[in-house]
């Protein structure tokens, strides 16, 4: 028998849960796309959208997927033959710089691997061996959704600046935006991108490019950008279609507007931020626990570099796979799938906790994942769930 019948629960990260507010506003007749209402709206949503970034400077609309988001940001200030230096740290970002090989740009990689943040010393290194100045843009992911890694975007700029380099930094922050804390201003960041699926609960289907005065000069000499993709007649529109380059992504917007509403006039900010914190240490309580028991472990070992929005697990002896899909024929919920890990993929998932997500849903998941786990007779050590419950409860760590 199962026990999978009723309301199923996508745990993955990305697209995350979408609140029934945000596809209630989004079920209506198609506006008007020249005047009115939907006009008004997204001259109100733009500026929310620099509040969420935590930013005074542009931001640019694309009806895209995060993959866009990296073209729009190459394209507006790269040439053909350009050097950026990657910094891998899981799956995403080396997939950004694959995209800019592509486009003629010259990637130099420092990779990271699968289980750690990035190392300022041999950033360092690298930036002090490019004494032309060839590096045009350091790209780095906020959080790398597929290792779960948080990535200290605002040392990294402070590497920049003690090595007196002048290259722009670029930041992913797709899985991740509204969900862990982020200062694009504070923290020197030059360009953003991000997408409106994960922790903006919107479905699928925009995504933005935020950039200050430095990235946007360089637009002046990149020979790469494209009508549709060139940032400027998006940010200064003398006619509302130029936000889109066309017809605008008008349904999204509607869902877009309630969930900004939802971020920043009802819950705000910084309570999201807190709210995402707690969660996701009441997972890794969990899991904590539970390893002390068997194989699995979380696949960032330290807490301080672990994403609020995703949590990736490391079950060992190919018991991902089997839990995932226990998880989904018995319990009515689907896990993340491993993206990156070819030697060991039977050995690890994800869990996404983004956006639209409080704490029955989390210790729904992890109810289910020990009794999966007991099902199974996956060996664990028990009381991960007591362990998440004191964290909800305040009496945890």
């Amino acid at each position: 028998m199962s026990l999978a019948n009723g309301r199923h629960y996508l745990a993955i990260p990305g697209p995350s849960v979408m609140p029934d507010r945000v596809l209630q506003a989004m079920h209506r007749p198609a506006p008007n796309i020249y005047t009115g209402e939907l006009v008004d709206m997204v001259a109100d949503i733009v500026p929310d959208l620099k509040s969420v970034a935590r930013t005074r400077h542009d931001v640019a609309m694309y009806i895209a997927n995060g993959h866009g988001a990296w073209e729009a940001a190459l394209t507006n200030t790269l040439s053909r033959g350009d050097r950026i230096l990657i910094l891998g740290t899981g799956r995403f970002c080396l997939g950004w710089g694959e995209m800019a090989s592509a486009l003629g740009v010259e990637a130099q990689v420092i990779d990271f691997g699968l289980a750690s943040d990035i190392d300022m010393g041999r950033v360092a290194e690298a930036l002090a061996a490019d004494r032309d100045h060839r590096i045009k843009a350091v790209l780095a992911v906020h959080v790398d959704t597929a290792t779960s890694v948080k990535n200290d975007i605002q040392a990294l700029r402070e590497t920049l600046n003690a090595a007196d380099h002048p290259a722009m930094l670029f930041s992913d922050n797709i899985a991740c935006l509204a969900c862990d804390e982020f200062h694009m201003d504070d923290w020197g960041v030059d360009l953003m991108v991000t997408g409106s699926q994960k922790g903006l609960m919107t479905p699928p289907g925009m995504a933005f490019v935020y950039f200050n005065p430095k990235a946007d000069a360089a637009r002046d000499t990149a020979d790469l950008v494209t009508p549709y993709w060139d940032w400027r007649p998006r940010t200064k529109p003398e006619l509302f279609y130029r936000y889109f380059c066309g017809t605008a992504p008008t349904h999204h917007l509607y869902g877009l507007r309630v969930a900004l509403d939802m971020i920043l006039k009802e819950e705000g900010l910084e309570q999201v931020w807190a709210r995402h914190a707690t969660l996701a240490r009441a997972i890794w309580a969990a899991f904590e626990t539970w390893g002390q028991g068997g194989q699995m472990r979380l696949n960032i070992a330290e807490a301080g570099k672990r994403s609020n929005a995703v949590t990736t697990v490391n079950m060992g002896g190919g018991n991902a796979t089997r839990l995932r899909e226990w998880m989904i024929h018995e319990a009515g919920v689907t896990l993340g799938i491993p993206l990156g890990m070819d030697a060991a993929p039977d050995d690890f998932f994800r869990i996404g906790h983004m956006g639209h997500v409080n704490a029955q849903m989390v210790l729904g998941v992890l109810g289910s994942l020990q009794a999966g786990m007991v099902a199974l007779q996956i060996p664990h050590h028990p009381g991960g769930l007591e362990a998440a419950t004191a964290v909800i409860a305040g009496t945890g760590a």
